[in-house]
């Protein structure tokens, strides 16, 4: 009997060629399949296949030499962000409010003044976003009161309350509209997003080679199903934090102050986008010793945050926080006995309890990377932070993890890449389950045993290496280059 054989570097190149084309195949159906709220289970088990090919694809890129890796990537990354510019957003609405903000930015009128039903902007509606009639009986749309015979409605989720989108997504909402040829409905807003997504896997590729760490790391980003699905086809305003974020994360990892602070301005650039993004400041201040690199992120952070509303302040009449305070009531972060967040934590601890423990945990575990992490990693600390505050919050949104994802295209813990699963497990099969809190335990706790067990066998590799014979015997033998930087130098 012939001995098992590892796969040839050309083994390697076809699988993961085919597990690609297998995965660009399945996310075109996922992208097109219309069974969201009436086969939720049935759109997971898509979802689920499409996981399990992108495992394969990353599972034989670790055997293509490196010379091809760069190439081998962003091939990949175009053919799977194409994939969700192949039908209209499925999965959420959030996209039309981007399009209605860009419009009324438009035509002069500040995004926080009005809601979308206030008749005072009924000049700016047409049958894309606003319909009337026997369409209106249709799934996914909102009741708007009447301006005519005809009953109203529109695309636009909560059309009744104002945008709480931060100042740099209006900007970017503003500049898709201008761009925008008239009736192009939501694809300015997908090419867009996929064009950022894009960016961001040059981003990777970029910071990744500059280190001279594995490439394949990139993958985790370019070829995840998440990326294409929120970022390209809900296009989720989320991947513009997530390019400025990388992006500055990679300028503080330098030590020169510089730098530090144009990495400082784009973080809080990113803030601006979202406000999520600021739980990877953390991770931009690990291991800082002196208030003067301290400042040098924190500073520009906050100085561009108060400079990109300051505009929107003087134009606005209303308050430019909008809905924040009642979204972040309806979703249950104020009252969490009336949904699931904290589900985990609630588990063990009186509902009264969880936002006080999360609080204390979030703080403890900022307070260790900041103290004990790596300057020259700062992603790996912002992974950290940013990991157990989703696993902690168990958010029911699955585009809130395109952070986390990127996070991990840096550090390469690649265990957190069950957190964005779970997200994805309680958004899309919510619709089936009437006790979302089992749902968010099953899911999110599943992810955090993977990160803790991983953890595990982490922190006990150095010592079964050690114990090695074939290792041992090379101790006192120069540092062993990454297996990228030694295929480069042959």
């Amino acid at each position: 009997m012939k001995p098992l054989t590892a796969p040839t570097p050309r083994t390697a190149l076809a699988a993961s060629s085919l597990a690609l084309v297998a995965l660009t195949a399945v996310l075109v159906r996922v992208v097109r399949y219309e069974g969201y709220l009436s086969d939720p289970v049935g759109l997971f088990l898509w979802y689920a296949v499409c996981w399990a090919l992108f495992a394969v694809a990353l599972s034989a890129l670790r055997r293509i030499p490196a010379r091809h890796v760069a190439r081998m990537i962003a091939a990949g990354a175009v053919a799977v962000t194409l994939t969700g510019l192949m039908g209209p957003p499925r999965t959420s609405t959030d996209s039309y409010r981007y399009a209605w903000d860009g419009r009324v930015q438009s035509a002069g009128i500040s995004p926080y003044d009005h809601t979308p039903q206030d008749p005072a902007l009924v000049q700016l509606r047409d049958p894309w976003l606003f319909p009337t009639g026997a369409v209106c009986d249709g799934p996914g749309l909102a009741p708007i009161p009447r301006t005519d015979a005809a009953p109203s409605c529109t695309r636009i989720n909560r059309p009744a309350v104002h945008t709480i989108y931060p100042p740099v997504a209006e900007a970017y909402f503003l500049t898709v509209d201008r761009l925008s040829p008239d009736g192009a409905r939501h694809k300015p807003l997908q090419t867009g997003a996929a064009l950022i997504s894009l960016g961001v896997t040059g981003v990777l590729l970029l910071v990744l080679r500059r280190r001279g760490d594995d490439l394949r790391k990139a993958a985790y980003w370019a070829w995840c199903p998440a990326v294409p699905l929120e970022a390209v086809n809900n296009a989720h305003v989320d991947v513009l934090g997530v390019l400025l974020a990388v992006t500055g994360l990679g300028l503080v990892a330098s030590p020169a102050l510089t730098r530090r602070t144009a990495g400082g301005v784009l973080i809080g650039a990113a803030i601006a986008t979202k406000l999520m993004p600021a739980v990877v400041l953390p991770g931009a201040l690990s291991g800082v010793r002196r208030v003067r690199d301290a400042a040098a992120v924190l500073l520009p952070a906050t100085a561009f945050v108060l400079l990109a509303y300051l505009p929107y302040v003087l134009l606005s009449h209303d308050s430019v926080f909008g809905y924040l305070g009642g979204y972040a009531r309806e979703e249950g972060y104020e009252d969490p006995s009336a949904g699931s967040r904290y589900s985990l934590l609630r588990l063990f601890l009186p509902d009264t309890w969880a936002f006080p423990a999360l609080v204390a945990v979030i703080a403890g575990v900022s307070l260790y990377v900041m103290r004990r992490g790596d300057p020259r990693r700062p992603w790996s600390g912002a992974l950290t932070v940013t990991g157990w505050s989703f696993v902690l919050l168990t958010p029911g949104y699955s585009w809130y993890v395109l952070l986390l994802i990127a996070l991990v295209a840096l550090d390469g813990r690649w265990e957190w890449l069950g957190t964005a699963l779970a997200g994805a497990a309680v958004y899309v099969l919510s619709p089936a389950f009437d006790d979302q809190p089992t749902l968010s335990n099953l899911a999110y706790g599943a992810a955090a045993a993977l990160v803790l067990v991983m953890g595990q066998v982490r922190r006990r590799a150095p010592a079964r290496r050690a114990a090695d014979p074939a290792t041992a015997s090379r101790q006192g033998s120069p540092p062993q280059l990454p297996q990228d930087a030694t295929d480069e130098a042959r």
